[in-house]
């Protein structure tokens, strides 16, 4: 397959990225034209439209650090909504999809809601992102002042939180050792499959695992 970017069809290479110039019109048309299609994802930053089909391997990452997250929440008897896919935009500012998003302290103002309002409604509280591509900017989020956001790249976890105006690596606010336990959940996934992943931490969580 060869990558073709016309008004009537787009294609992507699993694992392309592709950097164009483009206005906020045109994002919202090729995002038209993309309807509900997973890939390519899309991305708009100011002048700037990226595109990028994802490998296997960032759905199959993706999918365990949601039911890691789901598992922890769970755990912790928290309270809590998710989403994937989802798009955030805010006009002319930025448009951008996320691989999982979590409402855990704002969840009362998403429950119920088909759409949410990027420029009213609160962000979420947490982001998940995978780079398998070198697709994702950690400030691709400031717009939005998403209070945490996790992003796997190079099979290492790396919690960002925000801080004044900035993101800093730290560790994250809601699940303590979170990046050993994401460390061994994706060892044994390559080793083994997602679910025995998530079956070693379930059993673990059974012991002596305490919120932060």
């Amino acid at each position: 397959m060869h990558t073709v970017i016309t008004p009537e069809k787009i294609e992507l290479q699993p694992g392309t990225v592709v950097r164009m110039l483009g206005t906020w019109q045109d994002y919202q048309l090729l995002s038209q034209q993309l309807g509900d299609r997973c890939s390519p994802r899309i991305k708009y930053r100011s002048g700037e439209i990226l595109l990028m089909a994802p490998l296997p391997e960032h759905g199959r990452d993706a999918s365990l650090l949601g039911l890691i997250v789901t598992a922890l929440l769970d755990h912790l008897n928290r309270r809590y909504d998710s989403f994937t896919p989802i798009t955030m935009s805010l006009p002319e500012v930025s448009g951008i999809e996320p691989d999982y998003c979590f409402y855990i302290e704002n969840w009362k103002s998403v429950v119920g809601k088909s759409r949410i309002d990027w420029l009213n409604d609160p962000p979420p509280d947490l982001v998940i992102e995978i780079d398998v591509t070198s697709y994702t900017d950690i400030n691709d989020y400031l717009p939005y002042q998403v209070p945490e956001v996790w992003l796997l790249k190079n099979k290492q976890l790396l919690v960002y939180r925000l801080q004044g105006e900035n993101y800093a690596i730290t560790e994250s606010s809601y699940f303590p050792n979170v990046k050993e336990i994401v460390q061994q959940c994706l060892q044994i996934a390559n080793e083994q499959t997602t679910s025995e992943a998530i079956k070693w931490l379930r059993s673990f969580l059974h012991g002596s695992y305490l919120a932060p």
